[in-house]
C-alpha cells in the first residue's frame, strides 16, 4: 500500500519532497489509467433495454442474438483494453501536431488504427454490400462506448467516418456510393463533418463557402472551415470531407446551402487516392482536452467536389450524419464516466485516510476512503449517473433498430419518433452528466485528483467539450422543445409518458420492497415531467421566450426521468433473475443503482420542473451585471 502525503511544500527541502511524491504517483495503480470494459453491465442493457432478442427477429438480423452480441463484445473489450486504451494517456501529453504541412498523430495511434480496420471494426453497423458487417445499432453503441472510454481522442476518428458513411447511403447517388463507400466502410479511409466557419458558428445560415459547377458535373469549393475535427492525419490514405457550401444565386440562409465531398486526395482510374486536392490543413487548435484529436482549420482553394444529394438541400442531408454524431456524442458522455467511475473507485478503496464516522468504537484501521459516507455519496452517484446513462443510450438504439427493420409502417413510425425524440436527450443529459460525473471524480481524489500525473483530471478536462461540440446542450434543448414538442402537438413525449406509466403499473404491482422504493422516486418524476410537457404546449407559441427559457431544464429534466425509468426497466428485470442466477450480487447491483438513482437522482426532477414554470421571468427581468 502506497501512503502518499501530498502536503510536500517543505521550506527547507521542497525538491526532495516533490521527487517523492512524484515518484510515489507515478507507481500508484492508478497512474496508468487502465480501462476494463464493463461487458455484463452492456450486455444486460442490451437484452433488457434495447431488447435485442425482439430486434434479433427483425429482417436481416437473425443472427444478431446475444450470443453473437457477447462474442462481439468480448471481442471488442480485448481490442479496447489492450490496443486502444494504452493510447489514452500518451495522447494527452504528446498530442497531435502540425509540421511541415501535414499533421502527425500521437505514437501509436496510426498502427492502432490500422489494426482497427483490419478487424473491421469500422464496417460494424454499415452494410455488407459495402463491406461491413451489418449488425444492430444496440450492438454497435456498446462497441462505440469501450472505444471511447479507452480512449476519446481515437475513437471520435472512426466515429465521423461512421456520419459521413450515414449521409452518403441517405443521399449519395449510385455512382457517389459506389466509389466512396468501400474504402469508408472498410476504415481505409475516414470522414469528416466541415460546418463552422469563422463567422458562422452554431448559425448555419451565415456560411460564406462557394460552390462553383463545373462542365464535368464536379463543383469547386473555396472557403475557410474551422473546428474540424480529425481534419487532417497520417492514419489513412486518404480523408473524405463533407462539406456545406452555397451555389450561386442560392437562397439566402440555411434554405440555400448544399453539401458537397470533397476528398483529400482525387481517386485514380483503379480507385486509389492519387493527386492532392486543393484543400489545406492551415492550423491546429490548442485545447483544454481530447488533446490527441487533431482540430484542424481547413483551406478550401477551388478544390474539386461532388454534389451529395439535392442543390440547396445540403443542411437535411447534413443532418443525417450531424444526428448520429450526437448520439455518439451522447455515448462518449456515457465512455467518459464509466472511465472516471473506474478510477475513482480504484483511488477510493486503496487510498487510506481518517477514520469513518460510523466506525464502530475500538475498530482497528487502516481505512480506506471509501468508507466514508460521504465518499460514497460520490461514488454512487458517479455510477447511477453512468448506468442511468448507458441505459437512456440502449433504449434509444433500440428504438433506432426498430425504426429501421419492423416489417409494418406504423411500428416503423412509432420507434421512429421515439428515437428522434431520444437523440437530444441522450446528447444533452449524457454528456452533462459525464462532466458531473468526472468532476466527482476529481473530487474523490482530492488533492491528487487536481495533479495531472494521476489522470483523474484528463476525464475532466476531456468530459467538457462533449457539451460543445455537435450542438451545445441549448441547442439540443431548443430541438427538443421545437422539434420534438410543439411540432407534433406533445405526441411522441405523452406515448413516452404512458410508457413510463406502464413501467409504474408493473413496479406497483411487484411484491419485492426495492419495487415499491423505485416506484416512490419514479411517479413523482414522471409527473414533473408531463406538467412541464403541458407547461411547453401551452407556451411554446404564445410566449415563447418563457418556453425557451426553461429549454435546458426541460431537457434535463426529461433525460433524468427516462434514464431513470430505464433503470427502472432494469430492476424489474434483475429481480426477475435474482432467484435463478449463481451471480446474484451482478442483479443485486443493478438493483441498488437503481433505487440511489431513485432515491437521490430523481427528485432533481422538482427543482427542474419549479425552475421551468416559475423561474422564466427572473432571467428576462434581471440585469446582466
Amino acid at each position: 500500500m502506497i501512503r502518499v502525503n501530498i502536503f510536500y511544500g517543505s521550506v527547507t527541502a521542497p525538491v526532495r519532497w516533490k521527487t517523492r511524491l512524484w515518484t510515489a504517483i507515478a507507481t500508484w495503480p492508478n497512474a496508468a489509467m487502465t480501462y476494463t470494459a464493463p461487458v455484463r453491465e452492456m450486455l444486460f442493457a442490451i437484452e433488457h433495454l434495447a431488447e435485442l432478442p425482439g430486434i434479433a427477429r427483425l429482417p436481416g438480423w437473425e443472427d444478431a442474438g446475444l450470443d453473437t452480441a457477447q462474442a462481439v463484445l468480448a471481442e471488442c473489450a480485448r481490442f479496447s483494453e489492450g490496443v486502444i486504451a494504452p493510447l489514452n494517456r500518451v495522447g494527452d501529453t504528446q498530442p497531435s501536431a502540425l509540421i511541415g504541412g501535414q499533421v502527425r498523430t500521437t505514437p501509436g495511434f496510426a498502427d492502432a488504427f490500422r489494426q482497427f480496420a483490419e478487424a473491421g471494426w469500422q464496417g460494424l453497423q454499415h452494410p455488407a454490400a459495402y463491406g461491413g458487417q451489418d449488425l444492430p445499432k444496440s450492438i454497435g453503441a456498446a462497441c462505440a462506448e469501450m472505444f471511447q472510454a479507452a480512449c476519446l481522442s481515437f475513437a471520435l476518428c472512426p466515429m465521423l467516418t461512421d456520419g459521413a458513411i450515414e449521409a452518403l447511403l441517405a443521399a449519395g447517388s449510385d455512382a457517389l456510393r459506389s466509389t466512396w463507400l468501400p474504402p469508408l466502410v472498410e476504415g481505409r479511409w475516414t470522414g469528416t463533418m466541415n460546418l463552422t466557419e469563422p463567422q458562422a458558428g452554431s448559425d448555419l445560415s451565415q456560411v460564406r463557402t462557394r460552390a462553383e459547377p463545373q462542365a464535368d458535373g464536379s463543383h469547386r469549393i473555396t472557403g475557410t472551415k474551422i473546428f474540424i475535427t480529425w481534419g487532417d492525419h497520417d492514419m489513412a490514405a486518404n480523408i473524405v470531407h463533407l462539406v456545406l457550401a452555397r451555389l450561386a444565386g442560392a437562397p439566402e440562409g440555411v434554405k440555400g446551402i448544399s453539401l458537397f465531398l470533397v476528398p483529400k486526395r482525387l481517386p485514380a482510374a483503379d480507385g486509389r487516392p492519387a493527386e492532392r486536392n486543393a484543400v489545406e490543413c492551415v492550423s491546429l487548435e490548442h485545447k483544454l482536452g481530447i488533446r490527441a484529436s487533431p482540430t484542424a482549420v481547413l483551406q478550401f482553394e477551388g478544390a474539386t467536389g461532388y454534389l451529395l444529394g439535392a442543390e440547396n438541400c445540403g443542411l437535411e442531408t447534413m443532418f443525417v450524419m450531424m444526428n448520429a454524431a450526437r448520439f455518439t456524442v451522447g455515448v462518449q458522455g456515457v465512455a467518459v464516466a464509466e472511465r472516471a467511475c473506474q478510477q475513482a473507485l480504484t483511488f477510493a478503496r486503496e487510498r487510506v485516510q481518517g477514520r469513518p464516522v460510523d466506525a464502530p468504537r475500538g475498530a482497528a484501521g487502516p481505512w480506506p476512503i471509501a468508507a466514508h459516507p460521504d465518499v460514497r455519496r460520490m461514488l454512487l452517484t458517479m455510477r447511477a449517473l453512468t448506468e442511468g446513462c448507458r441505459a437512456l443510450t440502449a433504449f434509444a438504439a433500440g428504438a433506432c433498430d426498430r425504426a429501421h427493420r419492423a416489417p409494418d409502417p406504423e411500428t416503423r413510425a412509432g420507434q421512429q419518433a421515439l428515437h428522434e425524440l431520444l437523440v437530444p436527450l441522450v446528447k444533452g443529459y449524457a454528456t452533462e452528466s459525464a462532466i458531473e460525473v468526472a468532476s466527482l471524480g476529481v473530487q474523490v481524489h482530492g488533492g491528487m485528483g487536481f495533479i495531472e500525473e494521476t489522470g483523474a483530471a484528463q476525464h475532466y478536462r476531456d468530459a467538457r467539450i462533449l457539451t460543445i461540440y455537435e450542438g451545445t446542450t441549448a441547442i439540443q434543448a431548443n430541438d427538443l422543445v421545437g422539434r420534438k414538442t410543439l411540432r407534433d402537438g406533445g405526441a411522441a413525449m405523452r406515448s413516452m409518458l404512458a410508457g413510463i406509466e406502464v413501467c409504474e403499473a408493473a413496479l406497483a404491482a411487484h411484491p419485492h420492497a426495492a419495487a415499491a422504493a423505485m416506484l416512490r422516486g419514479l411517479a413523482p418524476a414522471r409527473e414533473a415531467l408531463a406538467k412541464v410537457v403541458d407547461y411547453m404546449l401551452a407556451h411554446g407559441r404564445s410566449d415563447t421566450a418563457a418556453a425557451y427559457a426553461g429549454s435546458v431544464p426541460y431537457l434535463m429534466l426529461a433525460g433524468c426521468v427516462v434514464a431513470g425509468w430505464q433503470l427502472a426497466r432494469g430492476l424489474l428485470a434483475a429481480l426477475g433473475r435474482l432467484e435463478t442466477t449463481d451471480d446474484a450480487a451482478f442483479f443485486q447491483a443493478r438493483i441498488d443503482h437503481a433505487l440511489f438513482y431513485s432515491a437521490h437522482l430523481l427528485p432533481r426532477a422538482q427543482a427542474w420542473k419549479l425552475a421551468i414554470l416559475h423561474g422564466a421571468e427572473s432571467i428576462h427581468s434581471t440585469a446582466l451585471v
